[in-house]
């Protein structure tokens, strides 16, 4: 089954037709349009949120075709920039990394509504969009419903707004959200009870993803200054087209990057696969590639596989357009075919990845102006960017689950050919991603299939 969930709310998948959303506190309805702030309603600290939804628009705009296509592109980039970035660090260096482009770029996509100047510059900048922020909220939330339920794949996406209890928000900021990406707004108490309201954020996350992502807002991301968290929740579990036959699995030889070959469970078949390789031009290195579907005819993992001693130069220099290039070369051909086993976690605070793509005022002097209602003067900025993420792959098919968060707090607080032959047998890159839209939903390398 596919479904973006928000809240309490049922999947999509099993709602019907969108209707005008309404205000809810407690148990009573109450109109929003005329409503100029959003704000709690009782005692309600963080061990009891009160859910609160904002109106959308009665007929919502839809998405425009070429704006979601080039949202999908812009998120392809940002993915790029963010893996070349991580992995540059010395702790990361030549180790396994997984990510999410998609559940990021959703999380800032909630933010950069209510950014104005610098604070929008960059971060539309870094996202790699010349899109309006409704408009860029609108596509990103469009590819978030694209793919439709099988019995093969379950694929939901979350999204939520945590305010602070009696804090104003803007109206205008909320309906956007409300439109884009269906959201649903907790109010909780940061102010006197952060460490509940951080364990109430974190346990929603892990609901939303079979409690695979826990504790995504690490001790002391969430405080008494912080006014809101916004959070997305990943989850995919989806069955191979063509599965790998566990009798076929055997122990080969792997070569990691330091130059040890340790023997690592490795998965094998022969078939039909979309398929490429080439050699030297815009690349550089040899490489190989591979597509492999899953059962929902929708979704698929790529994996490109750089020639023995060629990982480091061709996963550094591969960008957007190179990985088009890649993508688009596939085709059809028989392919003898092996792929180790591999399960690991990776967790990231990304603000310092963030500010090295230009990201800055975000986080010093920001300006989210957007976000605050009447009645209140603090000024708000990014307190934390944080991601943790989990991949697993086996005979079945893959399991994969992203958390994403952002803490906002008060500023200053061809013709036949014999069967291709891809033994992967040395570090490699994934990429999970809609075929369709070309939404990247997950995004990583693998040095190092054993560890975890």
């Amino acid at each position: 089954m596919t479904s973006r969930t928000h809240g309490t709310r049922a999947p999509r998948s099993a709602r019907p037709a969108r209707r005008p959303a309404v205000l809810l506190l407690t148990a009573t309805l109450t109109a929003v349009l005329a409503a100029p702030l959003l704000t709690g309603c009782g005692s309600t600290g963080a061990a009891a949120p009160v859910v609160v939804r904002a109106s959308a628009t009665a007929a919502p705009p839809a998405a425009d075709p070429a704006q979601v296509a080039a949202t999908a592109a812009a998120t392809d980039a940002f993915g790029l920039d963010l893996l070349h970035t991580l992995t540059a660090a010395p702790d990361r260096a030549g180790r396994n990394v997984v990510l999410s482009p998609s559940g990021l770029a959703t999380v800032l996509a909630m933010v950069l509504p209510g950014a104005r100047g610098t604070t929008a510059d960059e971060l539309a900048k870094a996202l790699h969009t010349g899109l309006t922020p409704q408009q860029y909220a609108l596509a990103t939330g469009a590819l978030g419903r694209g793919v439709p339920p099988t019995d093969g794949l379950t694929l939901r996406q979350s999204d939520d707004l945590w305010a602070q209890q009696g804090f104003p928000l803007n109206q205008d900021y909320l309906a956007t959200l409300a439109t884009a990406f269906d959201t649903g707004v907790h109010t909780t108490d940061f102010r006197k009870d952060p460490e509940g309201s951080r364990k109430a954020v974190n346990a929603a996350v892990e609901k939303a993803t079979e409690g695979r992502i826990k504790d995504l807002f690490g001790p002391d991301m969430i405080n008494a200054d912080t006014r809101l968290a916004l959070t997305d929740a990943l989850h995919l579990k989806a069955k191979w087209a063509s599965p790998f036959r566990a009798a076929e699995t055997s122990d080969r030889p792997f070569h990691r990057l330091d130059g040890s070959t340790p023997a690592v469970s490795t998965m094998a078949q022969a078939g039909m696969f979309r398929y490429a390789e080439g050699s030297g031009g815009i690349l550089g290195e040899p490489w190989q590639a591979v597509e492999l579907p899953y059962a929902d005819g929708r979704l698929a993992m790529d994996l490109l596989v750089p020639a023995q001693g060629g990982f480091e130069a061709f996963a550094k220099g591969l960008d957007q357009a190179q990985l088009k290039l890649v993508l688009d070369s596939l085709a059809e051909r028989s392919v003898d075919l092996t792929l180790p086993r591999f399960h690991f976690d990776t967790a990231n605070e990304l603000t310092p990845a963030l500010r090295a793509l230009g990201v800055n005022a975000a986080f010093d002097d920001a300006d989210l102006g957007g976000i605050p209602g009447p009645g209140t003067s603090e000024r708000l900025k990014i307190g934390a960017v944080v991601q943790k993420a989990t991949v697993e792959v086996d005979e079945e098919g893959t399991v994969a689950a992203a958390g994403s968060g952002v803490s906002i707090g008060v500023a200053g607080a061809a013709p036949a050919k014999r069967p291709a032959q891809l033994h992967i047998d040395r570090p490699f890159l994934f990429l999970i991603r809609d075929t369709g839209t070309g939404r990247p939903l997950f995004l990583g390398q693998v040095t190092d299939p054993q560890a975890r």
